[in-house]
């Protein structure tokens, strides 16, 4: 870690503290392309500029010290809230390496070879707190990432319910450890609030049915069983049967269909239900 080890420059810079942040404004929005204002940039820069100089006054040697512990948590902050807002890192880590130059153009920093020491003590300092703010915001990204996935996940994999005692599970797209473990939470719990006796799977938005898929179905069937549930599994096309026959697969006494259709069908026939009336069908 870089240390700062004069408090002339701090000094300097507290004292041309509003043009310094004037610049490094002007730098960070010149960067964001319009996606946040200038007035939105002064409210975020402002505490920060002021937690440097305010760490750099105090004697604070090491961006990792405690001296910085309010930097850091700042810069943290706009790291989570650049993530949020789509910002690239680099576009984050930029924000920080702008008040260099801006520090440098407000000229704050002299020729002499003395003060050209402490501006480059103080450039090595900003680089490790633009590594910082890179850092944060990938661990910020990261879980924006697997919450939005988490999301997504539970969205793509809804239980309905289709009549009285019927409930469906309608499947698109691959069907994996991680999804089928959501698929059977879904539908157990579903089972559960609704008072349900039957569950179809419907597997017509499932693209192929592997041995893996086979077994991940099985599975949620087998679950839902010892919940007291009958299952029917709908959706099975010519070219899924096929694959299913040439892999040796066996669903055992599991129900079949070829459609949801089908499966409501025969699970309202197992319901006991055998004619629908006007009103019903409505």
């Amino acid at each position: 870690m870089a240390e700062f080890g004069s408090e002339h420059l701090s000094e300097t810079i507290d004292l041309r503290q509003a043009d310094i942040l004037a610049r490094w404004v002007e730098a960070v929005a010149a960067s964001s392309r319009g996606r946040i204002t200038h007035s939105e940039l002064t409210a975020e820069l402002t505490p920060i500029l002021e937690a440097i100089v305010a760490a750099l006054g105090s004697g604070g040697r090491r961006t990792d010290g405690a001296g910085f512990a309010e930097v850091r948590a700042l810069l943290a902050e706009l790291s989570r809230s650049r993530a949020r807002q789509g910002f690239s890192p680099t576009e984050t880590a930029t924000s920080v390496f702008a008040l260099k130059q801006s520090i440098l153009d407000s000229g704050a920093s002299s020729t002499s070879t003395e003060r050209l020491v402490e501006y480059l003590n103080l450039s090595r300092l900003l680089d490790e707190l633009a590594l910082f703010t890179f850092e944060t915001y990938a661990e910020a990204r990261d879980r924006i990432i697997s919450q939005q996935a988490e999301e997504m996940l539970e969205l793509s994999t809804p239980v309905v319910k289709l009549w009285q005692g019927i409930v469906a599970v309608p499947l698109v797209g691959t069907l994996d450890s991680a999804r089928t473990q959501v698929v059977t939470e879904k539908l157990l719990q579903t089972l559960v609030d609704t008072g349900s006796e039957h569950a179809i799977i419907d597997i017509t938005g499932v693209p192929a049915v592997d041995t893996q898929v086979a077994q991940h179905l099985l599975k949620t069937v087998v679950a839902a069983r010892l919940m007291g549930a009958d299952c029917i599994i709908s959706g099975i096309r010519p070219q899924i049967a096929q694959t299913i026959v040439a892999l040796g697969i066996e669903f055992g006494d599991i129900a079949t269909k070829a459609t949801l259709a089908d499966a409501l069908v025969l699970a309202l026939r197992k319901s006991g239900v055998t004619r629908l009336d006007a009103a019903e069908a409505q």
